[in-house]
Parts: C-alpha cells; sequence; structure tokens
C-alpha cells in the first residue's frame, strides 16, 4: 500500500533499508545497528509503513564435532566425506543402487586402510545415513584443522557403457562439458533441504574462488594426479581423470580438497566393483598409497 510521499518509498530511504537488510543478512554482528536502521527508516513514514524483520534465534551450542580416529596428534587429519545422505540419495543406478549408500561403505573402507597405515587421523563428515549441507561438510573439515579432503561420490549416466573413476579439482571454469554437468548437478544438493545455497551473486561466487589460494588449489591437483597414478591398474579410470569444475565442496581456501568420482553405479562393470567388498578394499588402498606418498612429499618440502 502507498504511503503519502508516493507509491514507493523515497530513494534515500529505500537505500538505507536495503543496507540495513544487507547487513542483517551478511553480517549476523551487525544485527542491532541494522535494526535500528529500519526502525528509523520506518518512523520517517509517519507510521505508514511497517518493517518487519525476522531475526534468528540466539544462537546456541556449536554442533558437536565429529568423532576423530587415530590417538596421534601430531599425525596428519584427514577428513572423509561420503558424499549425499539424508533426504539426498544421490544418483540411482542399476538393481535400485543409491550413491549415498555406496559412498558411505567406501569411505568406512578408505578410512579404515588410512588408519592400518598409523600415518594420519580420520574423520568422516557423516558416519550413518544423514543429510549434511554442501558448506558444513568442508566447513566442519577446516574445524578440526584437516590436512587433506576427501569428498567420495559415484557418478551415473544414461549410457551405461560410460564408466571408470575420475577425481575433480577446484577450478574456475570447468576443464571439459562433463564437469560442467557434474558441478552443476552436485551443487543443487542443498535444494533438497530447503536452503538453496547455491543461489549467489557473480561477484560473490568470484570472492569465494579468489580465496582458494593458488597454493591450495596446487596441492590439490599434486594428490589427484598421485592418487591416478597409484589407482592406474587397480580400478577402472576414465581416459581423462584427472578433471576440474566450481564444486562447492572444494572450496576451502586452505584445506586441499578432492572429489573422487569412484565409478559409475549406471554402468553394469563399474555397478558390480563399487558393491562389492573386493572393490571398495582395492579403491582404499589405491588411496592409501597416494594419501602415504603425499604426507611424506609434504613431510620432505617442510
Amino acid at each position: 500500500m502507498a504511503g503519502p510521499a508516493g507509491p514507493a518509498l523515497g530513494i534515500a530511504r529505500g537505500v538505507e533499508l536495503l543496507l540495513a537488510l544487507f547487513a542483517l543478512w551478511f553480517g549476523p554482528h551487525q544485527q542491532p545497528a541494522a535494526a535500528g536502521l529500519a526502525e528509523r527508516a520506518a518512523a520517517r513514514e509517519g507510521q505508514r509503513y511497517r518493517v518487519l524483520i525476522d531475526l534468528p534465534p540466539p544462537a546456541g551450542k556449536a554442533a558437536p564435532l565429529p568423532k576423530i580416529y587415530g590417538d596421534d596428534d601430531t599425525r596428519p587429519l584427514v577428513m572423509i566425506d561420503p558424499g549425499h545422505g539424508g533426504r539426498d540419495p544421490g544418483a540411482i543406478g542399476i538393481d535400485r543402487l543409491r550413491e549415498k549408500d555406496l559412498t558411505l561403505k567406501t569411505a568406512r573402507a578408505i578410512g579404515n586402510a588410512l588408519l592400518e597405515t598409523g600415518r594420519v587421523r580420520v574423520a568422516y563428515t557423516r558416519e550413518d545415513d544423514r543429510f549434511v549441507i554442501l558448506q558444513e561438510r568442508y566447513a566442519v573439515a577446516r574445524r578440526l584443522g584437516a590436512a587433506l579432503f576427501l569428498s567420495i561420490h559415484c557418478d551415473s549416466a544414461p549410457d551405461r557403457e560410460a564408466g571408470g573413476a575420475s577425481v575433480y579439482t577446484l577450478s574456475e571454469t570447468a576443464s571439459d562439458a562433463q564437469a560442467a554437468r557434474l558441478a552443476a548437478r552436485e551443487n543443487r544438493a542443498d535444494i533438497l533441504a530447503g536452503m538453496d545455497l547455491n543461489r549467489q551473486t557473480p561477484a560473490i561466487s568470484s570472492i569465494l574462488i579468489d580465496l582458494a589460494q593458488r597454493q591450495t588449489m596446487e596441492q590439490s591437483a599434486a594428490f589427484a594426479r598421485l592418487l591416478g597414478r597409484e589407482a592406474r591398474g587397480h580400478i577402472p579410470e576414465k581416459a581423462m581423470f584427472h578433471r576440474m569444475a566450481s564444486l562447492i565442496v572444494l572450496k576451502a581456501p586452505d584445506m586441499p580438497s578432492i572429489l573422487f568420482e569412484t565409478g559409475y553405479i549406471s554402468n553394469p562393470r563399474d555397478a558390480a566393483f563399487l558393491n562389492s567388498p573386493a572393490g571398495r578394499v582395492q579403491i582404499a588402498q589405491s588411496v592409501a598409497r597416494a594419501v602415504r606418498i603425499y604426507f611424506a612429499r609434504r613431510a620432505q618440502i617442510r
């Protein structure tokens, strides 16, 4: 409804309101000042306008951190992220195989293989069938001080002949059309929980990419190359194993991160491999070898 000043708020008052709302959205610590701005802007309208701002409830205790496996605190921590979960099944493959189930089984196999080496500690973003938003997956890894982040996934395609594992690292632009499609699919996961956290302005998206420091991206790529080498001959690989895409879950600026597509659950051969304990052991041992070499090289650099 229009007030006495015309059909819309004046430019100055409109800008003031927008600034107040911006502060509320992007800076919870600025809420008192922002609310004051909005209240003053509304008051100048002679109470013909009401500005209602729903503030989030006071923050309670932070969610408990995942359990860390391994007793030696001097060992680097590897965070393993089983993709999807809960209301998000991920890809659906042959015989109704669900990506979320296979990623959890594969993540556990990888964690066990890593712990057997005695060289690293391990934590998981989820250890059961629950939904975890994409940002929280890498945020909790950073809170724990993880030295490496491994996001485990399975691929799917209409063409049942498509198969083989691949690994993704962060890049502002996709390395190829398939990488772009995968990024679009994986980045939509949060919408399933009613929160589309991927709806960001180009400027903010650019800032997020810029935060991914060159050194971190180089370390991620170095691990991806190691994984490709150690997996060769042990698990089916795509011809182009290492790909790049703008994946939300890889956007931690200070933590080397990869997304490992372990195979296609739409491909009969890959699905049988991924759904077998023996296949998961091959994947886990390949990852464990790559992790061992990666941290050994990092120690030499230091």
